[in-house]
């Protein structure tokens, strides 16, 4: 199970990365998908520093820094259970498995940390 939740846990690095450069070049996805769920412009470099802070906390915690890593873990998951609910209340169910994969990822990450990753 441990190296599942690894393999996870990588996963969730690399996909919030690819997607926090995403938000930050402002990628047509990326604008289309916030303007759905009415999420402003203005708000995407804050949203991609959410993202990437937490990329590099997971990071941090597999070298040692496991309490990071578990915060880590925990900020993404708040971060994507805030991305499900705007799907949600925006009505926008045609996408939410993306929100919905980042989530599960994140819940993996956490689950690495809190118990099986050391």
């Amino acid at each position: 199970m441990t190296s599942v939740l690894l393999i996870a846990t990588v996963a969730c690095v690399v996909a919030n990365l690819s997607v926090a450069v995403a938000d930050y070049v402002r990628a047509p996805f990326v604008l289309a998908n916030s303007a759905e769920v009415r999420v402003p412009p203005a708000a995407l470099p804050y949203l991609a520093t959410l993202k990437l802070a937490g990329a590099v906390g997971l990071v941090v915690g597999l070298f040692g820094a496991h309490r990071l890593g578990l915060a880590a873990g925990i900020g993404l998951t708040a971060f994507f259970v805030g991305a499900v609910l705007a799907h949600v209340r925006a009505r926008v169910f045609h996408n939410i498995a993306f929100p919905g994969v980042f989530l599960l990822l994140a819940v993996a990450s956490t689950g690495f940390f809190a118990g099986g990753g050391r």
